[in-house]
């Protein structure tokens, strides 16, 4: 998934204000990114976006607003799944079948 996108804070703010999202939640975000000097890897980038409560259908609506084509958002999405998969991965659980 090379390239580089940019948006800008106040598009941004817009989209997510747009989307139902809490002013405290937006900054919250933007806050993080700029802890992370406003460059985030694509992936770490949707996961924030879910934690504010965006379901996949909006994400991608997002992303498809920023300059993101179809096939790599579904890249995306994939990669994110499978890095919750292996963060899963290892934890114990109990499985009991009656």
């Amino acid at each position: 998934m090379p390239g580089t996108f940019i948006i800008s804070r106040i598009d941004m703010k817009r989209m997510l204000t747009s989307m139902g999202i809490s002013e405290s939640s937006i900054e919250g975000m933007l806050s993080s990114l700029n802890k992370m000097h406003r460059h985030v890897n694509v992936v770490a980038f949707v996961g924030m976006l879910q934690k504010l409560g965006l379901r996949q259908p909006e994400v991608s609506n997002l992303l498809r607003r920023i300059g993101i084509d179809d096939v790599t958002i579904t890249d995306i999405f994939n990669t994110l799944d499978e890095e919750k998969i292996k963060s899963t991965f290892g934890r114990v659980v109990t499985l009991v079948v009656e």
